[in-house]
């Protein structure tokens, strides 16, 4: 007899302070990260976070948490899957 295993539905939480660290969870995926910019796929949709000197401090895969310092100059949420799709559809419009 197969046993289901029930996987718990992240929760989303953002702590920004200082606007030198933030935390995140409810966090399904890391599409891309640099020192200016992370592109985070969340269960609310997709993060962008600009900034400089940014660096991922804590990653924790299996509770979906990320934690980043450095300077965060913005973070907003995008309906894009991720820049790739988005540069691309605006050419071919």
């Amino acid at each position: 007899m197969d046993k289901m295993i029930e996987v718990p539905a992240f929760t989303h939480v953002v702590k920004i302070n200082d606007r030198k660290n933030i935390v995140i969870s409810g966090i399904k995926k890391i599409v891309s990260f640099d020192d200016r910019e992370f592109l985070l796929e969340s269960s609310m949709g997709t993060i962008i976070i600009k900034g400089s000197t940014l660096e991922m401090i804590k990653l924790d895969t299996v509770e979906g948490n990320v934690s980043i310092k450095g300077k965060i100059d913005s973070f907003a949420y995008t309906d894009t899957a991720s820049k790739e799709n988005s540069i691309i559809s605006k050419l071919f419009k």
